[in-house]
């Protein structure tokens, strides 16, 4: 398997994803079309990717700092993890924006939290939260309104 190649392309397919969810923003098929075919892509190729490793892993390195470092040591299972990384960021992206949209938060606040969502994703979370706390005036971000 040329990982290499894999890294470039899933890289890419996330940032068009992204790309897509920034432009469309305010059509309500985005976040379906967004979750059913790119984040679902992502998590197939994982799914797939991450089948051959399966028996060589072991559970119990997942206890400590040491062990889940030691996962890490081959490109496969880099690819594996980083894939994990970029579906997960998108799906946030996706809650993030339909969260934005039923509060009325235009696309221009939302582009520099979808920014630090796509490249360091607990961070675009963070400033998202603490948005909507200002916004609602609430102690805990809510973000699903009635």
């Amino acid at each position: 398997m040329d990982t290499e190649f894999l890294f470039s392309f899933f890289n890419g397919w996330a940032a068009l994803c992204w790309i897509y969810l920034i432009v469309f923003y305010h059509k309500p098929e985005t976040m379906q079309r967004l979750a059913g075919v790119g984040v679902l892509f992502l998590a197939l190729a994982y799914a797939i990717l991450l089948v051959p490793g399966l028996g060589q892993m072991d559970p119990a390195a997942f206890s400590t700092l040491a062990g889940v470092m030691s996962l890490f040591t081959q490109p496969e299972a880099v690819l594996v993890g980083w894939i994990h990384y970029l579906a997960f960021d998108l799906f946030t992206g996706i809650v993030l924006a339909h969260s934005a949209q039923r509060y009325g938060i235009s696309r221009w606040v939302m582009l520099p939290i979808f920014f630090f969502t796509f490249m360091l994703g607990p961070v675009g979370f963070l400033i998202y939260s603490i948005l909507l706390m200002v916004k609602t005036k609430s102690a805990l971000p809510k973000f699903f309104p009635n």
